[in-house]
């Protein structure tokens, strides 16, 4: 008997515990911005992942970028002013990150990538695709995508932005440049993307 009450009491008291640890949690105001971070993260999760994939060809160093963006993205968040729209706020941090580590990546012989939709379901086809078309399509991507990662780093951002659907004034806010600035670049960064693919 003496077992049982004193079993009840540790629980009680574990509950206790756990309650006041959850309380004190929900009082923290870092915990306010967690349902926020979570609501960008999942909705803007897709994007940060394709301007990645323009950056950067391996896997790995995929998952480390998104993990670094995802990072910056929360201690950024109380800083937050709504003064740009959340899309280019995420964005920008991203290019942040993404225009440091190719500032200090060592030139390598970079791995095809298949990249998943490079440009938010633009040619979702509304029918099936044969396996012949699929495969098509697929290089087509890991094609474009390889081309895009050997132009010069300012090419990059505006085409891989461009591709996101982004607007000018958007790309203008991400990388901190005039609209006129946006269009100049997207046009060199498309007329060197098409010498690569006709090479």
């Amino acid at each position: 008997m003496n077992n049982s009450v004193e079993l009840a009491i540790q629980q009680e008291d574990r509950f206790q515990t756990a309650y006041s640890n959850l309380l004190s949690y929900s009082l923290n105001p870092f915990s306010n911005y967690q349902k926020t971070f979570t609501q960008w993260m999942t909705e803007y999760e897709k994007l940060l992942r394709h301007i990645i994939a323009g950056f950067e060809a391996k896997p790995a160093i995929q998952d480390e970028l998104f993990q670094e963006i995802a990072l910056n993205i929360w201690r950024a968040l109380p800083n937050f002013r709504a003064d740009s729209s959340v899309k280019t706020f995420v964005a920008r941090i991203a290019h942040n990150i993404l225009a440091t580590h190719v500032a200090k990546a060592v030139k390598t012989v970079k791995a095809d990538q298949d990249i998943n939709e490079l440009s938010h379901d633009a040619e979702h086809d509304q029918v099936q695709p044969t396996p012949y078309q699929s495969l098509d399509k697929q290089q087509r991507q890991q094609r474009l995508a390889k081309a895009i990662r050997q132009l010069k780093l300012d090419q990059q951002q505006v085409i891989t932005l461009a591709l996101e659907g982004m607007s000018y004034q958007e790309i203008a806010e991400v990388l901190v440049i005039t609209t006129n600035h946006v269009g100049v670049r997207l046009q060199r960064a498309k007329t060197a993307l098409a010498q690569l693919l006709e090479a």
